[in-house]
């Protein structure tokens, strides 16, 4: 128990650290080539700290669990607005404004999450997401970088940039995230199955939340440095990264059963959620964030059986 600890502890200062240095390189990038923060984190951020999910979804369906996958990429995207936005809304609301000149693009990146949350709800209601789901998921998913692409502005508000140091700490920021969420998730298993904790407890929580570590670190720390665009960019990226990239290359390797239509519904609802607390005032935001992070303890207390 006590090596597990340390490895845990390891495994978050890692995170941390890999985090800094992550929107460090990633707000040099978007200096560098005049492009807002807000799409810079939507982009290369959001698949960045996406790998965890892509990793742990892939290997589901590889190994014959596509139903894990799925667990895994509708709780991801639940926490990431439900939690990680929610913490990041109620630690420094005035830094999610769209209409700062850094966080420039939220408003359509907010309606593309929207619409991906939408088309995906509608063809997993089926029951079933089959080879011409994942293709229709893959095709919406290049649509849609190439729209933010040609809609993303020059950044209004230069940030410093490091030269070519910028892709090192980006490229080391990402690499240090990975281990440390992978440190984090295992270590924390052993100990919770020491504790008696159940299974069934460990894979609702551990396993979707211990997948959104990469974005909770990152977009804290990118609030923590005044860089909002790009903390909300990578949750809202990262949200679109994992439904129509991760799943359309799920669903052409193997049909994914959907049985949990009332978790659907809660994505959907919960990814809703995230209009009022970008678009809020500043004190109605920290409410409003309070609110959603409540609600979204309560969901998980009631999936795993203790409310």
């Amino acid at each position: 128990m006590f090596i597990e600890a340390a490895v845990f502890i390891i495994g978050l200062i890692l995170l941390v650290k890999g985090a800094d240095l992550f929107v460090g390189g990633g707000s040099g990038l978007a200096s560098r080539f005049g492009i807002a923060p807000a799409l810079i984190g939507f982009t290369v951020v959001a698949f960045g700290t996406s790998l965890p999910e892509l990793v742990v979804s892939a290997n589901a369906a590889l190994t014959g669990s596509p139903e894990i996958a799925t667990g895994n990429i509708i709780g991801s995207n639940i926490a990431n607005i439900a939690l990680v936005l929610a913490i990041c809304g109620i630690l420094h609301p005035k830094m999610l404004n769209p209409r700062d000149p850094h966080n420039s693009g939220i408003g359509i990146q907010i309606q593309l999450m929207l619409a991906a949350t939408a088309l995906f709800c509608i063809l997993a209601w089926s029951g079933t997401l089959s080879s011409i789901a994942g293709a229709v998921f893959l095709i919406a998913f290049i649509l849609i970088l190439r729209l933010l692409w040609k809609k993303g502005g020059a950044d209004e508000i230069r940030t410093e940039t490091k030269g070519y140091l910028d892709y090192l700490m980006t490229a080391g920021g990402i690499a240090a995230v990975i281990i440390g969420a992978q440190l984090v998730v295992n270590s924390a298993v052993v100990i919770a199955t020491a504790l008696g904790v159940s299974a069934f407890v460990i894979g609702m929580t551990l396993v979707a939340v211990g997948t959104s570590l990469p974005e909770l670190a990152t977009s804290v720390v990118a609030i923590a440095r005044g860089q909002g665009g790009l903390s909300v960019g990578n949750l809202l990226g990262s949200n679109i990264f994992n439904l129509l990239f991760v799943m359309g290359i799920i669903a052409l390797i193997t049909p994914v059963p959907i049985d949990a239509r009332g978790d659907l519904l809660a994505m959907a609802l919960f990814s809703a959620a995230a209009i009022p607390i970008t678009l809020a005032g500043e004190k109605l935001t920290r409410t409003i964030s309070a609110i959603i992070l409540i609600g979204y303890c309560i969901y998980i207390g009631v999936l795993a059986g203790i409310i």
